[in-house]
């Protein structure tokens, strides 16, 4: 059996180093975790988690759009 929570776990950190790296697709990636955690509530009664990330799904296809849209920052000159 798939441990979901552990999936979830990977999910998160590779999510977190993509935005750091100012990835678009980290967004992405983050909105499937969250879709995940949605399943994950559903299957333990913790329907909590389902306001709560269907929220963050909204918010991370926002910010991913938002950046694909905006025009790359010029480089650093120092």
């Amino acid at each position: 059996m798939i441990h979901l929570d552990y999936v979830s776990c990977a999910l998160t950190v590779v999510s977190t180093i993509l935005v750091g790296k100012r990835r678009w697709e980290g967004w992405m990636v983050a909105g499937a975790n969250s879709v995940l955690i949605c399943f994950i509530g559903l299957e333990t009664a913790q329907i909590g988690f389902i306001p709560a990330n269907t929220f963050c799904i909204v918010l991370y296809g926002l910010n991913a759009r938002n950046w694909l849209r905006s025009p790359p920052a010029p480089p650093n000159a120092h």
